[in-house]
């Protein structure tokens, strides 16, 4: 399993993560014929039964609670607990070289309110391993609440500065600002907390009732998966006589950068993320605690 612990730097790490040093020729050569990520996109689509969700977040929202849980908390908490568990999946490429992770990140986009014209601001959650579905609740209550009172964060701050600028001086900046992410060079005052620098960015169109797609990955930053949360919806399930039984369910749609891991890697990984997803109560131990799903 992965912990989030201080990691000694050498030549060829880069700030938020270490080089891979001894993969194999495989993933070596696919670093440098296939440079691109969004040429490496693969996707994958999940369906999950929210009957074990649903019957949990009544025990959880039971009483006087300020700031209810949601299937989003929990989906959150199953993708860090996932990531932590499976290490490959915080890996990622850039400028052809193959790294590890130094944290586990998650992103996401909060709306301000839910009009038209309102402004979206970035939301960056860094998961430590002691990390339960109780204190990732508490982080994603702290950021939602700072970021509708207008508080911004540095990557925020940072467009806005770029806007104020004639474009002519601001497009120069950002191409050499692109080229110093390319060696993973770029000031943290900047990406601090950018999405795009996350191990998982995460979308929930549910919450504006659209259904699942999928999302590309982008060439700026270093993020590898991108999860689309779709709407919640009743889904028919026949059994074997041909009878038909109505449960509540939603879909995940992953994009990821197949670089990173092979296809039984990911399989294992997706078979992990939906058994917490149906079992809840498992996001109630700390991230690093190993789950039995198999």
């Amino acid at each position: 399993m992965a912990e989030n612990r201080p990691v000694k730097k050498r030549w060829g790490d880069r700030k938020d993560a270490t080089l891979i040093r001894r993969e194999d020729a495989l993933h070596f050569i696919m670093g440098v014929i296939y440079p691109s990520r969004p040429d490496n996109e693969a996707y994958i689509s999940e369906r999950i039964d929210l009957t074990a969700i649903n019957e949990y977040l009544k025990k959880k929202n039971a009483g006087d609670v300020d700031f209810k849980y949601t299937f989003f908390h929990l989906i959150v908490t199953a993708i860090v607990k996932t990531v932590t568990l499976r290490p490959k999946l915080n890996r990622f490429y850039v400028n052809g070289n193959y790294y590890q992770r130094d944290k586990v990140t998650t992103a996401f986009v909060v709306k301000k309110e839910f009009t038209d014209s309102s402004e979206e601001k970035m939301a960056f959650l860094e998961a430590k391993s002691e990390d339960t579905v109780d204190t990732i609740h508490d982080t994603i209550r702290d950021i939602v609440r700072s970021t509708r009172a207008g508080k911004q964060n540095s990557t925020d701050d940072s467009m806005d500065i770029f806007n104020r600028m004639p474009r002519f001086l601001a497009k120069a900046i950002l191409h050499f600002i692109m080229f110093l992410d390319k060696h993973g060079w770029v000031p943290n005052s900047l990406i601090a907390d950018d999405p795009n620098y996350s191990s998982v960015f995460i979308s929930n169109l549910g919450s504006i009732k659209l259904k699942c797609g999928y999302h590309h990955l982008s060439t700026w930053g270093t993020a590898s998966i991108f999860v689309i949360i779709g709407e919640k919806k009743w889904t028919p399930l026949y059994d074997e006589h041909g009878f038909v039984k109505m449960y509540e369910s939603l879909d995940l749609g992953l994009t990821v950068d197949e670089r990173i891991a092979d296809g039984y890697y990911y399989t294992r990984s997706i078979k992990l993320l939906k058994y917490l997803l149906e079992h809840p109560e498992e996001l109630e131990k700390p991230l690093a605690e190993e789950v039995v799903y198999e």
